[in-house]
């Protein structure tokens, strides 16, 4: 397991929003005063690698290579990330594009879309973004910003066909996400026993006990990104603190 940081765009700024709030009138939690640049710089200081940026809507693209040209091949890209300009943003300094939207069309997985991103810029720089929530005990992906359920199932199988693409999985327990609720627990149990590529889990994490936690609950498989809690964020956990937890495992 290791920390891995996150910087959210939303209008330009580096916002932390609670994930369900896209489409309606969205729930800031925290507007930061410091650009793009300064959270890309604060983690390369500190050696945090494969964090990544997220593109919230319009306007993100000037605010995004900022944060990846400060911080070349340290942080992964997504939002809004297609075969078309995934190049574009690795060539910025993104290490790899991350996608959701693209690939999960019209509720179910594009397999043209994915083999034509996978063709753009490989395998080894793709990872799948399989943000879900949970409906009849299942993991469904939702995508649109969160809001319309695909009938993509997150289960072992569909996870094992989906390893072949990409280098890597992030994900967001959207039912938790930016709540500082605590983490969604089955969700953790469920992806540390199906995944065999590096997978980072968001969402929910609000203290070193959480991180504890997560630890024991994925057996050290899963990463972890924390969000609006800390307080580089508007949060009450220390970031410092919190690096210094990761250097310890």
């Amino acid at each position: 397991m290791k920390f891995r940081p996150c910087i959210d765009l939303h209008d330009g700024k580096v916002k932390q929003i609670v994930g369900e709030t896209l489409n309606d009138d969205i729930i800031e939690n925290f507007v930061s005063s410091y650009d793009s640049a300064y959270y890309a710089e604060l983690f390369k200081r500190d050696e945090l690698t494969g964090g990544h940026v997220i593109m919230l809507g319009p306007h993100n693209e000037e605010a995004a290579i900022q944060a990846l040209s400060h911080y070349p091949n340290g942080l992964q890209i997504g939002g809004g990330i297609t075969a078309e300009n995934a190049a574009y943003y690795l060539k910025q300094g993104g290490s790899h594009a991350i996608v959701t939207s693209y690939i999960f069309r019209d509720g179910r997985l594009n397999e043209e879309n994915l083999s034509s991103i996978v063709a753009e810029v490989g395998k080894e720089r793709l990872v799948i973004d399989l943000s879900c929530k949970e409906r009849d005990g299942k993991w469904f992906v939702v995508t649109n910003q969160w809001k319309q359920f695909s009938d993509f199932e997150v289960n072992e199988a569909n996870i094992r066909y989906l390893e072949s693409y990409c280098d890597e999985f992030l994900v967001h327990a959207v039912d938790v996400e930016g709540k500082q609720s605590g983490i969604q627990q089955s969700l953790v149990r469920d992806l540390a026993k199906w995944v065999t590529i590096p997978t980072t889990y968001a969402g929910g994490a609000r203290s070193i006990e959480d991180m504890k936690l997560f630890l024991t609950l994925s057996n050290g498989k899963l990463d972890l990104t924390i969000g609006s809690a800390l307080d580089i964020f508007g949060g009450n956990l220390s970031y410092d603190e919190v690096v210094r937890f990761n250097r310890s495992i």
